[in-house]
């Protein structure tokens, strides 16, 4: 499923999600004139453009509010 709103961004405009961008692009990728851009610039870039400034995952997860049904815990048998 994907969200058209700042939902999205919690899954990969962070620090840990341009490392990603990296893994999976490589570290430097050519553009139409011939040249090699640091993906990670591309990344930072582009995360700055969205956020303001490149948060980290914590920074995502500390703001989330989360409903009671993802507070529960899972209650295990005594037998294991």
């Amino acid at each position: 499923m994907r969200y058209a709103d700042f939902r999205h961004r919690a899954l990969r405009h962070h620090s840990a999600g341009i490392f990603e961008c990296e893994a999976h692009f490589g570290y430097i990728l050519t553009n139409s004139e011939g040249k090699g851009v640091p993906v990670r610039f591309i990344g930072e870039q582009h995360v700055k453009e969205d956020c303001g400034f490149i948060p980290s995952v914590q920074d995502w997860l500390m703001h989330i509010n989360p409903p009671a049904w993802m507070m529960k815990v899972a209650v295990k048998p005594k037998d294991l």
